[in-house]
């Protein structure tokens, strides 16, 4: 069974910044977009950054200049580069990918267990 799993997440003050990781393992054949989401409590899940199977990232105007996401297919490793760290930022990062297995033809997606990130003096 394929999984997900983040970690890099922790505590950094205003103005600081943190690196986050998420690699795949598993029966993999493929991994096509990879993505990074974010909850804060009380909020709805949000897209922060995706990249595509070659390379082609996407970020939204929320985070935009301040995140920036980056792959390695050769670890099947996706990362979430965040500088300029404000409290708002707090939340739960979860990354997700559209990976398809070596005994399917199907793409499932396929998510973490989140890492905490907390922005805070």
């Amino acid at each position: 069974q394929v999984q997900l799993v983040e970690s890099g997440g922790g505590r950094v003050q205003p103005g600081g910044s943190l690196r986050l990781s998420c690699a795949a393992s598993g029966s993999i054949l493929r991994i096509y977009d990879m993505n990074w989401y974010r909850q804060a409590p009380g909020r709805q899940r949000e897209l922060v950054a995706s990249i595509g199977m070659l390379g082609s990232p996407s970020i939204p105007e929320s985070v935009k200049g301040r995140f920036t996401i980056s792959r390695d297919n050769t670890k099947n490793a996706v990362y979430l580069q965040m500088y300029y760290l404000r409290p708002e930022d707090t939340a739960v990062y979860y990354c997700s990918a559209n990976i398809q297995e070596t005994d399917s033809p199907s793409i499932t997606e396929v998510w973490g267990q989140g890492t905490k990130v907390t922005v805070s003096s």
